[in-house]
């Protein structure tokens, strides 16, 4: 089973996105910061990461290039969810390692729709 880590300082925002990402069978791990996140990532490496932009402890990019960096941190599709549609934000949330980028607030056909795009799901 695909296994997904849920990074967001909102547990309304973590709830939803669980509840879509298991429809697709992933089993999924929450987090509420950056410094969890990567604690969680050490102990069970992620396929998927839905990361929220704002965290404490840690900005998203900031998680993004640690985790990047460490062993097996290559690996995860990492989804950024932000309200920033900044084209420099976002620029910069690439060229650390972010996969793809889906604004906020998104729901369940956003959430699809943007895997299927990008090839993580089958459309």
């Amino acid at each position: 089973m695909k296994h997904c880590l849920v990074i967001d300082d909102s547990r309304v925002m973590r709830t939803v996105a669980r509840r879509i990402i298991e429809e697709l069978r992933y089993s999924v791990e929450e987090a509420e910061d950056g410094t969890a996140a990567l604690r969680a990532c050490r102990q069970k490496m992620p396929d998927l990461i839905m990361l929220d932009w704002n965290l404490p402890s840690m900005k998203g990019i900031e998680f993004v290039r640690s985790l990047r960096n460490q062993d097996g941190g290559h690996h995860p599709f990492i989804l950024f969810c932000t309200t920033e549609n900044d084209a420099g934000e976002i620029a910069q949330a690439r060229a650390a390692g972010a996969n793809e980028c889906l604004m906020k607030p998104f729901d369940r056909a956003a959430i699809l729709t943007r895997l299927a795009e990008v090839g993580v799901i089958a459309a």
